[in-house]
């Protein structure tokens, strides 16, 4: 189906110089590489799309505030900016500055969870669940079914399972369970948004059985947007008023600053209730003194802290949030005419291309996902990674391979980088694979692997018939 393209609320200002490589250069390269894109030097990549995490544009008020950013060590001026930016935003009484997500998982999970406790999530993304696992506990994903149908389009295809969710509770017992995460918008599973009646859902289940509630909230501007557009309870909203209600039904949260508030480098802890969990937050500030740096600047620059809170309200803009989605509909609609099966309806944050599809003939095991963002480098020198199997890893407990829900191929879109030519040669490239997919037979085999987030670092190679 033809779509518009919407145009971008913003103009160019400064550029970066990018290099096309041969075919040739780039099946030697990525063999150099050992198969993982995420060894491949950035140079070396025309078009990339590993992640929309820390690969932002940030705007001209952003580099100004690096400029104003105050380095002091204890109580910088850009602290108490970034501070008061985020309680203004997300109405949480407690505020911790870290470097960027995990860490945030890294100072809050330990303090909650237990070993042998269980995590609930609508669907636990990579670190998240690595950490998870390194605090002794053990995640469990409880996305609503029509997720696991890429093909199927309804609304809010990252909500939580409610009565899986219950079903869950009893069956492992609710003092075992030690803390539940809604993930928005929902990553592992498309980068599909949850819905605000769903969250209002779980955080009453949680409140029933007494289990604290984190909200992930890496994307939380994209889910509010997808909240006004298609939840009628909503529409004469604005966005801060969605997310303010969003956050209202969780305890706390975890956030990559490094996508929705359009910087390259931070995160965010939030505590709601700073006199409910006052202990709590004594065990933050210890962790994050000890894991990331004094409270005050959470192992971020003064810069950093000053560019964070202005990028939480550049993100929040309605015009800049409508073009952000236009062009995942832009590139999801190029997809529907090749024929091209994608999660859909597209999610907030890239296209979520269905290599299982697109790959019949390949397992599993032999990382389907992970076969496709080889070729699209290939092709175009377009790098992406595998949102499937091979980013699932390995059973923690018995060391066997788990087989993901989907195996997608992400084509992450960074913020204010790429422009409808881009994503032209995206879909080009995407057709062009879909026309010789039939001939690739084999996938690849891991010959090394870390034993946790092996995908960051693992080496392959290519299964030979």
């Amino acid at each position: 189906m033809a779509i518009k393209y919407v145009p971008e609320p913003f103009r160019i200002k400064m550029v970066e110089v990018i290099k096309m490589t041969t075919k040739e250069e780039r099946e030697e390269k990525i063999k150099e590489a050992n198969y993982n894109l995420f060894n491949l030097k950035g140079q070396d990549v025309y078009i990339d799309l590993l992640t929309d995490s820390g690969t932002n544009a940030m705007s001209q008020e952003q580099w100004a505030g690096v400029i104003r950013g105050d380095e002091a060590y204890a109580g910088a001026s850009s602290y108490f900016n970034l501070v008061n930016a985020a309680k203004d935003i997300f109405g949480y009484d407690f505020i911790q500055p870290v470097h960027q997500g995990r860490a945030a998982e890294k100072v809050l999970f330990p303090t909650i969870l237990k070993k042998g406790q269980y995590a609930i999530s609508n669907m636990f993304f990579d670190t998240t669940r690595a950490h998870v696992i390194l605090a002794g506990a053990r995640p469990l994903d409880c996305v609503v079914a029509e997720a696991k149908d890429p093909s199927k389009r309804s609304k809010f295809k990252g909500n939580m399972d409610i009565e899986k969710m219950e079903r869950l509770i009893a069956e492992h017992g609710v003092e075992n369970i030690g803390l539940v995460v809604m993930t928005i918008t929902n990553n592992s599973a498309g980068g599909q948004p949850v819905s605000l009646k769903n969250i209002r859902e779980v955080s009453n289940i949680c409140k029933k059985y007494n289990i604290p509630l984190d909200i992930d909230a890496a994307r939380y501007a994209e889910n509010s947007f997808f909240i006004k557009k298609d939840e009628d309870e909503c529409k004469d909203m604005t966005i801060k008023e969605i997310i303010r209600e969003t956050f209202s039904y969780g305890d706390f949260f975890t956030m990559s600053a490094k996508k929705d508030t359009i910087v390259n480098m931070g995160g965010l802890l939030g505590v709601k209730d700073e006199k409910k969990y006052s202990d709590l937050i004594l065990k933050i500030k210890a962790n994050c003194i000890s894991f990331e740096g004094f409270t005050t600047y959470g192992g971020l620059s003064g810069r950093d802290l000053e560019a964070l809170a202005i990028g939480l309200y550049e993100g929040i803009d309605e015009e800049f949030l409508k073009y952000r989605i236009g062009q995942m509909e832009y590139l999801a609609a190029k997809l529907d005419d090749a024929g091209i099966a994608y999660q859909a309806p597209v999610g907030g944050h890239g296209v979520f291309v269905d290599a299982k599809k697109l790959f019949p003939q390949i397992p599993y095991n032999e990382f389907p996902g992970q076969v496709l963002a080889i070729e699209l480098y290939k092709e175009a020198g377009i790098r992406t990674c595998d949102i499937g199997s091979y980013m699932l890893g390995n059973d923690p407990d018995t060391n066997e391979q788990l087989q993901a829900d989907f195996e997608f191929t992400r084509l992450a879109i960074p913020r204010r980088v790429y422009t409808q030519a881009h994503l032209d040669i995206m879909a080009d490239a995407l057709i062009e694979i879909k026309n010789r997919a039939h001939e690739i037979k084999k996938g690849y085999k891991i010959t090394w692997e870390p034993p946790i987030l092996r995908h960051f670092q693992a080496s392959l190679e290519p299964i030979q018939d």
